[in-house]
């Protein structure tokens, strides 16, 4: 055949069968409809998965929520097209992080609080497509979630540093899962808490399989059946087995610890306009509590530990601001950690915690090294700007401090996590192995009035207590302030936006958990198992093509 005829032929409209008289006309519409109502099912159990991860949150203690919501997700991500597991993931951060990330736009609208959501959504939403992936390897709860721990570490660590907020582990504060904190840190009970919700999605996946003939199980179903039982189990025999890890036990004798709620004139951001009033509120609450103390109504403190911001005066520069501390340190006696931004006449401001001593005045400082973006320096300020205008209310940027701070307080090694630093493994965990013996996690939540996110926090600071076996003691201009032993129980705490002192007997501990022994090496092995699972995937794709050609 000539090459003209053969363009003719190939250029010829294919031939339409015949039409099959069995098959109605009104059949393929339906499927089609029928297709619509299946994707948007999956679309608004994604979005249910996503609330139902919010749900598991404090302040509300449904933390036995959050494996449910990944048996919905495992639903709605067992899809053919990774785009579409993109989708649905996006759909069920969402879901996820608006109303858990509603807090940020309490003061400054709602442009950075959606800004913030959206972006974090779209890792949920990589991470969904990543899963979808691994949804087609034998045995792929383990690998899907390896994946979801890796979403979490990078956005974890990127951009502007990262932003962990709504890691699993934070949920599960009151959870079943907390004991292998102490056994893996926060990836470990992420992992734990995806693996068991994807299991017994699986679980419920092959109890709806239809039976071969004469009712017989294949063994490949077996086999499944099986894994899946594994998936579920796992979790929690290594959590039951993790508890003995979980101790309040005194190994280096106690200390009385005092904490400091001085309140905050007015809710909101204009409290920083109104810093000395915010420092008399904290110097007059620590006055008062020498008062309790010679008159016999609390113990006396062998050291006492104010919030992040207490003094926004710079003490080294303001000798009004310095007169004051030191009356209130004197007063009691003791030594007395002060939150206090320094101003430099060069270079950034510095976030500091001093160590005021009543007798040497102020020693040992130490800077926040975690330096929230957006809120303590503004990343791209030409460019946010054209979004919201309360871009300038950040007029100098802070810089963040190079090591971790531990101070000498009568003896007890008082490690300092300032605020935002509490969502950061390695900033807790560095502390801890500076020599920290207790935990201090001063904060200021004052910006973010009555809402979820001073619960929120708490919820990591008990987290982190179990994680590194160590009392953690919460100091908030605002509240909640809280004292939490190493086994994540919160003995005392404050009421919102009312002065207060916390005046409790704790335990000093020094010995190590495997948590915080092998460090990020838990994360790391996760990391390499989704990894492994995304190789094999690709794998698997590199071989079928090689056959179909």
């Amino acid at each position: 055949m000539s090459s003209s005829a053969t363009r003719a032929v190939e250029s010829e409209p294919p031939v339409e069968p015949p039409a099959d008289p069995s098959v109605e006309p009104s059949e393929a519409p339906a499927a089609r409809r029928a297709r619509r109502i299946a994707w948007a099912l999956r679309a608004g159990g994604s979005v249910a998965a996503g609330v139902l991860l919010y749900l598991s949150f404090p302040p509300r203690p449904l933390w036995w929520l959050a494996p449910f919501a990944f048996v919905l997700l495992g639903w709605c991500l067992g899809v053919r097209r990774a785009r579409a597991g993109f989708g649905f993931g996006l759909l069920a951060g969402l879901g996820f992080m608006l109303p858990l990330l509603f807090w940020t736009g309490e003061e400054v609208g709602p442009v950075p609080w959606l800004a913030l959501a959206v972006l974090e959504a779209v890792f949920v939403g990589l991470t969904g497509l990543g899963i979808t992936l691994v949804r087609r390897l034998p045995a792929w709860p383990l690998w899907a979630a390896a994946v979801w721990v890796a979403g979490e570490a990078v956005r974890a660590r990127i951009p502007f540093g990262g932003f962990p907020w709504g890691k699993i582990a934070f949920g599960q504060a009151d959870g079943f899962f907390l004991p292998l904190a102490a056994l893996g840190g926060t990836p470990l009970v992420g992992f734990a808490v995806a693996l068991c919700g994807f299991g017994l999605y699986e679980a419920l996946r092959v109890a709806r399989r239809p039976k071969a003939a004469g009712g017989a199980v294949t063994r490949s179903t077996a086999v499944t059946a099986s894994v899946a039982a594994l998936s579920v189990a796992l979790p929690l025999a290594a959590a039951l087995a993790a508890r003995p890890l979980v101790s309040d036990a005194a190994e280096d004798g106690t200390a009385v610890a005092a904490v400091i709620q001085g309140n905050v004139p007015t809710i909101g951001l204009d409290f920083n306009s109104q810093r000395r009033a915010v420092l008399d509120n904290h110097a007059k609450r620590t006055l008062q509590l020498a008062d309790d103390v010679r008159a016999g109504r609390v113990p006396k403190p062998d050291f006492v530990v104010w919030p992040e911001n207490s003094s926004d005066l710079d003490p080294f520069a303001e000798a009004d601001a310095y007169a004051v501390i030191d009356r209130a340190v004197k007063a009691i006696g003791v030594p007395v950690a002060i939150g206090s931004v320094l101003a430099p006449e060069t270079g950034p401001l510095r976030n500091t915690m001093i160590l005021w001593d009543p007798v040497k005045g102020p020693t040992s400082t130490y800077d926040k090294r975690k330096i929230q973006p957006f809120g303590e320096r503004m990343p791209m300020r030409s460019f946010v700007r054209i979004f919201s205008s309360d871009v300038d209310r950040v007029r100098r940027d802070f810089g963040p401090g190079k090591e971790p701070g531990v101070f000498d307080m009568a003896g007890s090694g008082v490690g300092m996590v300032t605020c935002f630093e509490a969502a950061f493994d390695d900033a807790v965990r560095s502390t801890v192995r500076a020599g920290a013996q207790v935990i201090a996690v001063p904060s200021n939540n004052a910006t973010f009035g009555r809402s979820e996110m001073t619960y929120q926090q708490l919820a990591m600071d008990r987290v982190r207590a179990v994680e590194h076996s160590r009392t953690v003691l919460v100091p908030v201009t605002s509240g909640v302030s809280a004292v939490i032993q190493p086994d994540g129980k919160v003995v005392r705490q404050t009421k919102m936006f009312t002065p207060d002192a916390l005046v409790a007997t704790i335990p000093l501990r020094s010995s190590q958990t495997p948590a915080t022994r092998v460090g990020p090496l838990a994360e790391y092995a996760l990391l390499a198992l989704a990894a492994g699972g995304f190789g094999w995937v690709l794998l698997r794709g590199i071989r079928a093509r090689r056959d179909a050609s």
